[in-house]
C-alpha cells in the first residue's frame, strides 16, 4: 500500500480520513482521523472491508497505540435526517480534517471545501493510504460496537447481524415492531414504515 500516492514534501505527516455507515438505516454514521509517525508501515492495514472481524479488533487497538493523533467522531441519526447523508458525513470529515495538528489531510472520495489545508480526495484512497485504511478500520469497528449495543437494546431486530442495514430480516422486523429513535427516518423503509403507522 502507498501511503503517499500523490506528489507534496514528504517530510510531513499528515491524517488520513474515512466513515463506516451511510447505508445502513438505523444506527449513527462513524467518521474517524488518524495520524502515523512519519514512514509508518504495517501491511496488515487495508480496508475495513477487506477484513474479517476478528483481523479489524486487532487492528483497532493496534491503530490506537501507534498513531500520532486519532479522532472518531458519531453522528446521530437526527443530524443524519436533517442535513442528509452526505453532508452529514461531509461536515464531520472537514471538523476532524480542522482538529487535526497537520497540513496534509487524505480523504476516501470526499471533497472538503473551505478546510484551509492541503486535501486531497483520493479514489479507493482506503486501499491507497494507509491512515485512511486506518480510518476505516476505526470508523468500522466502532460502529459495529454501537450496533452490538443497540442489539443488547432491541433483539428482536437484530442490529448485531445486519449493523442496521436494510436486509429482508431488518425490513420486516421494522414493519413488525415499528420504527426506533436509532432508524433514520428520512430513509425509504423507515419512511415507509411511518407513513403505514399513520394510516
Amino acid at each position: 500500500m502507498i501511503e503517499h500516492p500523490l506528489e507534496w514534501n514528504h517530510d510531513q505527516i499528515l491524517v488520513g480520513i474515512d466513515e463506516a455507515g451511510r447505508g445502513p438505516m438505523a444506527g449513527p454514521l462513524v467518521v474517524s482521523g488518524v495520524v502515523f509517525p512519519y514512514g509508518y508501515e504495517n501491511k496488515e492495514l487495508d480496508d475495513s472491508k477487506k477484513l474479517t472481524e476478528k483481523k479489524r479488533e486487532t487492528l483497532f487497538s493496534l491503530i490506537k497505540k501507534d498513531a500520532l493523533w486519532y479522532d472518531i467522531c458519531f453522528v446521530d441519526e437526527p443530524t443524519i435526517d436533517r442535513k442528509n447523508i452526505y453532508k452529514a458525513c461531509q461536515d464531520a470529515m472537514i471538523e476532524i480534517a480542522m482538529a487535526a495538528p497537520v497540513s496534509i489531510v487524505l480523504t476516501d472520495a470526499m471533497k472538503l471545501p473551505g478546510v484551509d489545508k492541503n486535501v486531497y480526495s483520493i479514489i479507493k484512497g482506503d486501499h491507497k493510504s494507509i491512515s485512511i485504511a486506518a480510518a476505516s478500520i476505526l470508523s468500522k469497528v466502532s460502529r459495529d460496537h454501537y450496533m452490538q449495543h443497540l442489539d443488547a437494546l432491541y433483539p428482536q431486530y437484530g442490529f448485531a447481524k445486519h449493523k442496521g442495514y436494510p436486509t429482508k430480516a431488518h425490513k420486516a422486523a421494522l414493519e413488525r415492531y415499528g420504527v426506533l429513535p436509532c432508524h433514520r427516518k428520512s430513509y425509504g423503509p423507515v419512511k415507509e414504515a411511518l407513513e403505514i403507522k399513520l394510516f
